[in-house]
């Protein structure tokens, strides 16, 4: 029995997923150009056309999924003056995972007058995953970012929840070299029962976050004069020079709509696949 548990282990770690992607932008004569590229495993990125004088890129996680002990790591740099969107294929989805967590690692960089919008589509947590993802964002006191980020517990669509898992989100942000955000986030153990609470999120089924910086009392009215078209929880806030918008919902759904509510009003262009 030993033998064969010890088998199962050894395949069950041949068959984690690794993905690597990192690269930098940088502006010349006004138009945003690629640096170096690097790309390892599963974790593919895509260039579309340029659009205007910024440049987008697409994450593609060609393992079609993230499982128990997979890892991915992205790191991007946006050199000064340059502009770059970025966001994913389609929903990250994390599945059950009876072994060690899925580690998701984050890096994020922007110089002087920089701008970084960071843009993915939601991260949906099947029952019984782990999961733990990092971010780590470091800015140019003359850069900005809008970075936004969605995770809903479980497909409410086909009738199904998150009940149990672990979701472990921690991120760190630096502004001219000074921590000016962090905050970690960890849901485990019966995370159903945790979110029906009235205090936690009273029964909704996704979170999501957006961060604007810089961001001020004047950025917030404009998008508190959306709040009677919310058809979920909005908190709305600013403090250390930027903004910060946070969601609860019912549904994935809604808590879309209601973020693109909140972008429509920073003046954000929308990634088309948000679209679609």
């Amino acid at each position: 029995m030993r033998s064969e548990l010890s088998a199962t282990s050894t395949i069950f770690e041949a068959n984690r997923a690794r993905g690597a992607v990192r690269f930098d932008v940088h502006a010349r004569d006004g138009v945003t150009r690629r640096g170096a590229l690097h790309e390892s495993g599963s974790l593919r990125v895509r260039f579309p056309s340029p659009e205007d004088q910024g440049m987008s890129g697409v994450f593609v996680n060609t393992a079609g999924g993230v499982a128990g002990g997979d890892r991915f790591d992205i790191e991007i740099s946006a050199a000064d003056r340059a502009r770059l969107t970025l966001t994913t294929a389609a929903a990250e989805k994390v599945y059950r995972a009876p072994g060690p967590a899925a580690q998701l690692n984050i890096a994020l960089k922007a110089g002087a007058d920089a701008h970084l919008s960071w843009l993915p589509q939601e991260t949906i947590l099947f029952d019984r995953a782990r999961v733990q993802r990092r971010f780590d964002i470091e800015l140019d006191e003359a850069a900005s970012l809008l970075l936004c980020e969605i995770v809903v517990f479980g497909r409410t669509a086909m009738g199904e929840r998150m009940e149990q898992g672990e979701f472990v989100d921690r991120w760190r942000m630096r502004r001219g070299g000074k921590l000016v955000f962090a905050e970690t986030v960890r849901l485990d153990g019966n995370i159903g029962a945790k979110l029906a609470r009235s205090a936690v999120a009273k029964g909704g089924a996704a979170i999501g976050t957006v961060l604007i910086v810089p961001g001020d009392e004047v950025l917030l009215e404009r998008i508190r004069e959306a709040s009677e078209s919310f058809s979920g929880e909005v908190g709305i806030s600013a403090w250390n020079g930027f903004a910060m918008a946070r969601f609860c919902a019912q549904d994935a759904a809604r808590l879309r709509a209601d973020m693109m509510a909140v972008l429509a009003r920073t003046g954000a262009a929308l990634p088309r696949l948000w679209l679609n």
